[in-house]
């Protein structure tokens, strides 16, 4: 039940950060990307250092969603099938094993949308507010 929460507030949180503007491609231009970030969440709960603990108050949570910004796709990204192209940062609260104390956490993927759904790779560090590249 915890778990389902959970998802349920994160979809939440995902909701309420400015979309990526849509332009031209139709209503479904950004379908899936809720859940391909919703994935990207789970797999840092799976990698991440600061999420490594499982005790009562060292758990990472507090996920947000920073910020979302729709980058340009290039002509080069449409010859390789990329129909949209998306900036997000995140970040969490977890444990620093080394400190013992609680840490902020943040990362910045870029995901690209080709016929296949989502795929995402890490992107250098962004604004977290507005997701311009520094």
């Amino acid at each position: 039940m915890k778990t389902r929460a959970a998802a349920i507030a994160a979809l939440l949180i995902l909701g309420g950060c400015s979309q990526a503007q849509k332009t031209g491609a139709g209503p479904d231009r950004f379908a899936g990307l809720d859940g391909a970030i919703l994935k990207w969440r789970t797999d840092i709960l799976a990698s991440d250092p600061l999420c490594g603990s499982q005790a009562e108050g060292q758990k990472c949570q507090a996920f947000e969603v920073a910020c979302k910004a729709e980058r340009t796709v290039t002509p080069a990204d449409r010859a390789k099938g990329i129909t949209a192209h998306v900036v997000t940062a995140m970040t969490w609260n977890g444990w620093d094993p080394k400190l013992k104390q609680e840490q902020t956490g943040s990362r910045t993927a870029e995901f690209n949308k080709t016929g296949s759904g989502w795929t995402r790779a890490d992107h250098a560090p962004v604004n977290m507010e507005s997701c311009a590249d520094l």
